[in-house]
Formats: C-alpha cells, structure tokens, sequence
C-alpha cells in the first residue's frame, strides 16, 4: 500500500478506535450515574424495564416519548401519584434499560408490547398516560386493545404526522441500520455532549431545563450508543404514512380522553396535534399550560398528576370486592 494512503488509513482508524472507546467510557459513567430503578419483564420475547410504587384500585401506566426514558416520570411525577394509585412506568423498548424491538417500532408495534406487559403485570385497564411520542403509543395501544385501556391521560401527545423534524432532531434521521450504530458509537456522544445546552433549551423552552434534570430526570441516559440508535430507530419508524393510519382509528375511542398541551411548545405544533386530536375525539378534552413548554412530566409535575386524577375521575368507579 502506498505509504501516504497507509498513513491516512492509520489516521483514521485510530480516530475511529478514540471515538468508540470515549462512547464506551461516556456510557459507563452514565449508567453509574443513572443505574435501573426498577424491575424486569420479558413479554413477547423482549425484555423491558419497568418502575413500579404504590397501591389503589386504579393503576397509572406512564410512557415516555423521543430520546426519554422512565426518569421522566420517576423523577416528580411518580411520588405525586403513587399515594393513590399503583403507578407503572417502563422504558420504551430499546429506551432506558428496556432492550429494542425485533422489528420496526412503530407506535403500533410498540403498543402491542405493552399490551403484553399490561397482561404480564396483571394492570387492569390502567390509566394510560402518554408523553410526547409515548402519547402516539398510547393512542395505538388504546386503538388496537380498547379492552386493555380505562383512560388515555394525554400530555403533548404526538397525535398526527408533523409538518417536518424539529431542528433539534435533525441528527437522528438515518434511515440505515448500520449507520445508526456507527454514528452511535463514534460521533453521537461528542456531539451531544456539545450541543447538550443548546438542544436542552429548545426542548424545554419557554420553561426552564430543572437542575436536576441530569440524573434524576434520566437526561445523562440519552448520552450513550444505544439511546441515540433507539431514537434514530423510533423517528424513522413514525412516518406520515404510520400516523395517518393511527389517526384514521381516533373516532372509534369510547374511553375518556383527556389531552394537556403547553401553549409554547416548540416541538411539537400544539394547534395540529392537541386541537386536531380533541376534534377527531369528540369527546375528549384538551387543557393548556400557559407558557408551557414541551416537557410537562418534569417542569410542572404537580399540573401532570393533577392532570391524571382528573381523567381518572371520569371512569366508573371500581366495584368494591
């Protein structure tokens, strides 16, 4: 091999061996930091993480949206509900410490897991609680096993196909694979370690990110390989064609609906997916929070759990045994 072309090949490859062992580094120290809080479950041959606290005669079941994990509602949420309710929340698979999904997670495939968890955990017909990505899950899982769902409590639900990506998801369309575990596990760690302000504060904008946000809120669990190739994974699993579909089944939900939607969110377009939804399901609501923002689970979570127990007051009441 010419000498040059050796040197450059050499060059890059350590480059490639620094980068894979910083993402290898980075994820220790992450899951230091932030390890599982909860449990194991194997449902259709994947094994999912799950956090569970407190008792009553309705379960809460949480489900975290894009690049989360459960810690977005252990971190406020869980407490505030867990006196009276028994409250679930589990990493989406391929999220937190929940392993990926064989096939493509669209929000339907992603549904029909937890509808096996939903049997596995004995949660009967739980209050179904939905953030961002993880309301389209919940509206799936609600469309395609009505009999499992007492209630969808919905907050900045991803309810329609977006108009386009927001910027600061613009990194995670790969349609590749292959491209998404490289990318993973060599510049996806920098970058986001580089961008964490910037990316942090649209996300949360107008609100303030929480000071706590790092590691109780699950925020160091999206610097590792594995999350950035979930949410690559999920973002091009959703398309337009998959939420169209879901869309055309709101009409037929009979159980209460409640949506909660921060005025100035700005990642999702609050008109299109709140105001579109409570249209398509007559008898759904739809609450704002003023100046709200698009991460309600973890800057006003007394308004979240509010929230809940208001959608939860609209079932029949449990028989008393």
């Amino acid at each position: 091999m010419n000498p040059l072309l050796l040197s450059v090949f050499l060059a890059l490859l350590a480059i490639y061996a620094g980068l894979v062992w910083f993402a290898w580094t980075t994820q220790r120290k992450v899951e230091r930091l932030a390890p599982p809080e909860g449990a194991y479950v194997t449902v259709q041959g994947v094994r999912l993480h799950y956090v569970e606290r407190g008792t009553g005669p309705r379960t809460v079941l949480c489900i975290h949206g894009l690049a989360g994990n459960a810690r977005h509602f252990t971190a406020h949420v869980l407490a505030r509900l867990s006196a009276d309710f028994r409250v679930v929340v589990v990493d989406r698979p391929g999220a937190g410490y929940s392993a990926p999904l064989a096939d493509t997670p669209t929000p339907q495939a992603q549904a029909s897991l937890l509808a096996a968890l939903i049997d596995a955990l004995d949660l009967e017909r739980p209050i179904v609680v939905g953030h961002s990505l993880g309301g389209a899950v919940a509206l799936a899982l609600a469309s395609a096993h009505p009999e499992r769902v007492g209630a969808l409590a919905l907050v900045a639900p991803l309810s329609q196909a977006p108009a386009g990506v927001p910027s600061v998801f613009a990194g995670l369309v790969l349609p590749s694979a292959l491209m998404r575990r490289v990318v993973g596990w060599t510049l996806a760690v920098p970058l986001s370690i580089a961008r964490r302000d910037e990316v942090l504060s649209t996300v949360f904008s107008p609100e303030a990110v929480p000071r706590d946000f790092a590691v109780r809120g699950g925020g160091v669990l999206g610097m590792r390989p594995s999350a950035f190739a979930a949410a690559s994974t999920d973002l091009m699993a959703t398309t337009p064609g998959v939420m169209a579909a879901l869309a055309a089944s709101y009409p037929t939900l009979s159980m209460p609906v409640g949506v909660l939607y921060g005025s100035h969110d700005r990642i999702l377009e609050p008109r299109l997916q709140g105001e579109r939804l409570v249209e398509q399901i007559p008898h759904a609501t739809l609450e704002w929070v003023e100046m709200g923002g698009h991460m309600l689970p973890l800057t006003v979570p007394d308004r979240v759990a509010s929230f809940v127990r208001d959608v939860a007051a609209r079932l029949t009441p449990m028989p008393i045994d």
